[in-house]
């Protein structure tokens, strides 16, 4: 390794400083502090073959790169400017002294102080480098030449000795951490597979908890299901014990009606067996064949009363446990349609038949048709069934259904002056009486 000094004498001529030449150990010391001092350059000054060093400590970046720091250094002195500038920064005493030329003391290692003078450049280093060089190879010659006694030979092999035994030691030490080591890479083996075992057992145990939930909100999906099903059978149960209790309880009124119309029948039954009342009775036949001139038929207070006579109503009222269904509007407006309103035709109908339900022992019912808006408060009575027709009904049909309703057997008298209302009532053996003669019997009440 070489370096030299660039020179300018007065009369404007370039000399070239004669070469310095490090000796082998020189050199290599100064590749070793330089490869200390390599990462406090800055990351830009730092040449690029030596960047991949520095991750490494100093002695192994001094082994490793020395040549190339040895190149670095001999090829130009922008790097060994930046080293000699990461040394002056340390402050430290050798460094100091070699910097401001003070006296070296003897004991320092000339090794060392030529490597730091050659890295430095203070003023006068070449003589510096070359005295220290000089000193260098002085010493071992000087301590080969010296004299060697018996006491030093002696304190020598105890030296060596101890050197034996430290290096039989340190072979130990060696080779117990070798042992060492091999444990602790078997340890970390070990413990690599423990925890690729820890998390294949907790991956395990995801997936199950995984299914567990699966499972879970399937059987809380089912439950709920079963528990809608149970719901819906309860609520169908119970829409079955309901309908049953009102098929039965329509069954124990149209029985118990039915035995009141057949107890109070037992009474009644030689003046009516169940038939409309006729005009013509035997002795009256006999008339008609065996007489050659009959007398004529006295029709007051016999039993064969003509549909449009007002007594007719009042015996079918006598009779056991009637029903007297009443056509409303049929009524009110053949009878006071072009007096009244709608509502006072009803209250005077619903008035009148509260009435006759005082006087007599009949069930009444009168039905409106609901199909037009119902002006004013419903008429009330006490004893009288008013009803009003839903919408899309007449009330003709609802009067039908209620005769239809009532046992067999049981007295049904339906007011109504529609022929065909009379006509059906009469298919469910029900009496049919004219509207008039409701009314009459209400104003002669």
């Amino acid at each position: 390794m070489t370096s030299g000094d660039d020179g300018q004498e007065p009369t404007g001529r370039v000399e070239h400083a004669p070469a310095v030449f490090l000796s082998e150990p020189v050199r290599r010391r100064t590749a070793e502090i330089a490869a200390a001092a390599l990462p406090g350059l800055p990351p830009a000054k730092v040449p690029s073959k030596l960047r991949r060093y520095l991750k490494f400590n100093p002695s192994k970046r001094a082994k490793l790169a020395r040549a190339d720091i040895a190149a670095e250094l001999s090829r130009g002195d922008e790097f060994r400017a930046g080293v000699g500038q990461v040394l002056g920064s340390t402050d430290a005493p050798l460094v100091r002294a070699i910097n401001d030329g003070e006296a070296v003391s003897a004991m320092t290692d000339p090794v060392e102080v030529a490597a730091l003078a050659y890295l430095l450049r203070p003023e006068g280093w070449r003589e510096l480098v070359a005295s220290a060089a000089e000193a260098a190879r002085a010493a071992p010659e000087a301590a080969a030449a010296a004299p060697v006694d018996e006491e030093v030979r002696r304190r020598l092999a105890a030296v060596d000795k101890e050197n034996r035994r430290l290096r039989g030691a340190l072979e130990d030490q060696r080779s117990a951490a070798t042992r060492l080591q091999e444990d602790l890479r078997r340890a970390r083996r070990g413990l690599r597979e423990a925890e690729d075992r820890a998390a294949k057992t907790a991956a395990d145990l995801a997936a199950e908890r995984g299914r567990i939930k699966q499972s879970d909100s399937e059987r809380r999906a089912e439950r709920r299901r079963l528990e809608n099903e149970v719901a819906s059978l309860r609520a169908q149960l119970e829409e079955v014990r309901r309908a049953g209790r009102e098929a039965d309880r329509l069954a124990d009124s149209r029985l118990w009606l039915l035995m009141e119309t057949l107890s109070g029948t037992a009474n009644g039954l030689r003046r009516e067996l169940g038939l409309e009342p006729v005009a013509d009775r035997p002795a009256d036949h006999i008339a008609d064949e065996r007489c050659a001139e009959p007398e004529a038929r006295e029709t007051e207070g016999s039993r064969g009363l003509e549909q449009t006579d007002p007594q007719r109503l009042d015996h079918l009222l006598s009779l056991p446990n009637p029903h007297l269904i009443v056509d409303g509007y049929n009524v009110t407006i053949s009878a006071w349609g072009e007096t009244l309103t709608l509502e006072q035709q009803r209250n005077r109908l619903v008035r009148g038949l509260g009435a006759l339900a005082a006087q007599t022992n009949a069930e009444i019912t009168v039905v409106f048709d609901g199909a037009d808006p119902i002006f004013g408060a419903k008429p009330s009575a006490r004893g009288v069934r008013v009803l009003f027709s839903a919408k899309g009904e007449i009330a003709d049909d609802v009067v039908v259904d209620l005769t239809r309703a009532e046992p067999q057997g049981r007295p049904v008298i339906v007011v109504s002056s529609d022929r065909e209302v009379a006509d059906r009532v009469r298919r469910h053996d029900a009496y049919a009486v004219p509207s008039p003669l409701l009314v009459r019997r209400m104003q002669h009440g």
